[in-house]
C-alpha cells in the first residue's frame, strides 16, 4: 500500500475536519497554478474567488463569500490554518457532530465575510482590500468550542497545561492588538468569526442549530445530483399455506470478511485511522475495492 492509497483511504474514512485540510491544500495547488505570479513572488486571485472589500464587486458575485475561505495567501499562511484547524476540530469534534462541524466552518466563513466587507463601507477603510483564508472559520471553531467547554485542560508544547478558555481568550487579545497594526480586514474577519462561534454554541444550548440550514442544503442539492429511482409497483400474491407447516429457522452466519471490517471500522472510531496496523490499513484498502 503507497503513500497515495494511504492518503485516498484517511480522506474516505476521515471526517470533515479532515476533508477540509485536504480541500484547503487542493486549493491551495490550484492556485499556485493559476495565481502565483512568480515575477513578484505573491498571489493575484481573481475576484470570483477572493471576496473583494468593495460591496458592488462582493454583491455581485455573492460565491465570493465562501470560496475565499478555502484559498491562501501564503505556504505559512495555509500551514498554520490546517494545523489550527487540525487542533480546534478534533477538540470541537470531542462535544459535537461532524454536520455540525462543517455547518460551522460554512457559516462563520459567511458571516466573517459579510462583516469584513460591511467594516470597510461602514468606516471608510478602502475598497482595493481583498479577504482570503480560513481563519475566520477556525476562530469560530476554536471560541465555539471554548464557550462550551472554557475548563478543558489542553497541554501546549513548551507551555505546560492550560485551560481552553485561556487559550482562547490569548488568541483573541493578539488579533485585537494587531487589528490596527497590519491586515485589519483580516482580523476583523478573525473577531466576526469568533463571534459567530461564540453566538452558535448560545443559540445551540438554547435548541436552535444553525448548521442544520447547512446540512438542508447539502441533502437537497444529493438529491438533485443522485435522484432516487422510484421503486415499480409489485403485485404481491399471498400464499395461503397451510398454518400448521412447520418452519425451520435459519441462522445467520457473519462474514468473516465483514466481522474484521467491522472491528477495523471500531477501532477506527475509537482510536482514529492512525492508530490502524500497516496490515489493517492494506486489509481496509482492498476490501473498499
Amino acid at each position: 500500500m503507497n503513500i497515495l492509497d494511504d492518503l485516498k483511504m484517511q480522506y474516505k474514512m476521515g471526517g470533515f475536519e479532515q476533508k477540509l485540510i485536504y480541500w484547503n491544500i487542493g486549493a491551495f495547488l490550484v492556485s499556485i497554478l493559476f495565481f502565483y505570479q512568480f515575477k513578484s513572488g505573491g498571489f493575484d486571485f481573481p475576484s470570483w474567488i477572493s471576496l473583494s472589500s468593495n460591496p458592488s464587486i462582493a454583491l455581485t458575485r455573492p460565491w465570493t463569500f465562501l470560496t475565499y475561505s478555502f484559498f491562501h495567501g501564503g505556504f505559512f499562511h495555509l500551514f498554520f490554518n490546517m494545523m489550527v484547524l487540525n487542533f480546534t476540530g478534533r477538540i470541537f469534534l470531542t462535544f459535537f457532530s461532524q454536520k455540525q462541524f462543517l455547518g460551522l466552518y460554512v457559516l462563520s466563513a459567511i458571516f466573517a465575510g459579510i462583516v469584513f466587507v460591511a467594516s470597510y463601507f461602514i468606516f471608510g477603510l478602502g475598497q482595493n482590500s481583498i479577504l482570503v483564508g480560513a481563519s475566520g472559520s477556525i476562530m469560530a471553531i476554536l471560541i465555539a468550542t471554548a464557550t462550551y467547554s472554557p475548563f478543558m485542560n489542553l497541554r501546549l508544547l513548551l507551555i505546560g497545561n492550560v485551560k481552553l478558555w485561556q487559550f482562547a481568550f490569548v488568541i483573541l487579545v493578539l488579533d485585537l492588538i494587531q487589528i490596527l497594526a497590519e491586515n485589519t480586514g483580516g482580523h476583523i474577519a478573525h473577531l466576526a468569526g469568533a463571534f459567530f462561534g461564540f453566538a452558535y454554541v448560545k443559540l445551540l444550548l438554547t435548541g436552535t442549530d444553525l448548521s442544520k440550514t447547512v446540512s438542508f442544503v447539502l441533502d437537497k442539492l444529493s438529491n438533485l445530483t443522485n435522484p432516487k429511482t422510484a421503486t415499480p409497483f409489485k403485485k404481491v400474491h399471498r400464499n395461503y399455506a397451510p398454518r400448521y407447516e412447520k418452519t425451520v429457522p435459519k441462522i445467520v452466519i457473519k462474514d468473516k470478511t465483514q466481522q474484521q471490517i467491522d472491528e477495523i471500522l471500531d477501532k477506527i472510531s475509537q482510536s482514529g485511522y492512525d492508530s490502524l496496523t500497516k496490515e489493517e490499513k492494506e486489509f481496509l484498502f482492498k476490501a473498499g475495492k
